[in-house]
C-alpha cells in the first residue's frame, strides 16, 4: 500500500506503483487522479462517446438487455437506460459507483452493482443480449485475470449476442505523449531496445494483442474500430471547432474509423464480437 494516505494533496501516479492490490489501486486512480465523469464532456472526449454509441446501436433491438462491466459513472449505462433498455451495471471503484448512482432516473432500469468483472456469479448463464467490457481490460495486469474476465462475460453473452470490447492502444501512446511531453522519447516509460511500453497507470496492446486475446478466448470479431482516432492528438483544435466543423469531423471520422488503414491511428480501440 501507498505510504500516503489517499486523498493527499501529494498523490501521484507514483504513489500507485506501491499499490499492491488490484481493486485498491482502481480505487486510487479513480478516487484520486482521475474523474471519469469529466473524460468524455469535451468536443474531443465525445467522439469516442459518438463513435461507441453508433457502433452498439447498429443491429440494437428494442428490450435487448445489457451488461455494462467496468461501467465507470455510468455514461454507457444511463444513455442506455434512458431508451428504454434493462441495463445491469458493475463498477469496481467506490467513488464512481457513488457518482453513477446519484445520476440515476426514475424510471431508468438499471441494476448497479460494486464489483468485479472477474466474478460475474449474480447473472446467469447467456443472459445478456449485449455485454460492454470498457474499463476492465485497462487495468488487469495479469493475463489470467484477463482470460477470467472473458470468460465470464462469454457465459452470461447469449449465443447471438455482441460483445463490445474496449482496449487502449499500445502503439499510439507515444505519439500523444509526446504532444505533452517533446522529451518523452529520451525518457523511461518504454524498453529502448524492444520498444515496449511500461503498462503504468493502464495496460496497454497491439491490434493484434487484442484480437489474439479475443480469439483466444473463444469470440470471434466482427469488427475493430478507431474509438477516438487523433481526436486525442487533435484535441485542442477539436475543442476550438465551431458547431459545423465539429459535425463534419464527426462525420469525417466515423466514415473512416473501420477502415483499416485507419483503425490503428486511435488512442482507443473498440472491437465487436461474438461467441464463436
Amino acid at each position: 500500500m501507498t505510504d500516503k494516505a489517499p486523498g493527499s494533496p501529494a498523490f501521484t501516479f507514483h504513489d500507485l506503483l506501491r499499490i499492491e492490490h488490484e481493486g485498491d489501486r482502481v480505487e486510487a486512480l479513480y478516487g484520486q487522479l482521475f474523474r471519469e465523469e469529466e473524460r468524455l464532456r469535451s468536443q474531443a472526449g465525445q467522439v469516442e462517446f459518438v463513435t461507441t454509441v453508433r457502433a452498439i446501436e447498429q443491429g440494437l433491438k428494442p428490450g435487448d438487455r445489457m451488461l455494462d462491466l467496468g461501467a465507470g459513472t455510468g455514461a454507457y449505462s444511463l444513455h442506455f437506460a434512458a431508451k428504454g433498455h434493462p441495463v445491469c451495471a458493475v463498477e469496481l471503484a467506490g467513488r464512481n459507483v457513488a457518482v453513477m448512482r446519484g445520476r440515476i432516473r426514475e424510471g431508468m432500469d438499471i441494476d448497479l452493482r460494486q464489483g468485479s468483472a472477474l466474478d460475474l456469479s449474480p447473472y446467469a448463464d447467456a443472459s445478456f443480449d449485449i455485454v460492454l467490457l470498457f474499463g476492465p481490460l485497462y487495468h488487469l495486469q495479469d493475463a489470467q485475470d484477463r482470460a477470467q474476465c472473458l470468460r465470464e462475460a462469454k457465459r452470461v453473452l447469449k449465443p447471438d449476442g455482441r460483445l463490445f470490447a474496449a482496449f487502449i492502444h499500445h502503439d499510439m501512446i507515444p505519439y500523444t505523449e509526446s504532444m505533452f511531453n517533446p522529451a518523452w522519447f529520451s525518457g523511461g516509460s518504454y524498453d529502448h531496445e524492444t520498444f515496449r511500453l511500461e503498462d503504468f497507470p493502464f495496460v496497454f496492446f497491439t491490434l493484434s494483442e487484442c484480437r489474439a486475446m479475443l480469439e483466444g478466448a473463444g469470440f470471434a470479431i466482427r469488427r475493430a474500430i478507431a474509438a477516438d482516432g487523433l481526436s486525442e492528438l487533435m484535441a485542442d483544435a477539436i475543442n476550438r471547432m465551431d458547431a459545423d466543423s465539429y459535425a463534419q469531423y464527426l462525420r469525417w471520422h466515423l466514415l473512416r474509423s473501420e477502415d483499416p488503414a485507419f483503425v490503428g491511428a486511435s488512442n482507443h480501440l473498440l472491437f465487436e464480437a461474438e461467441r464463436a
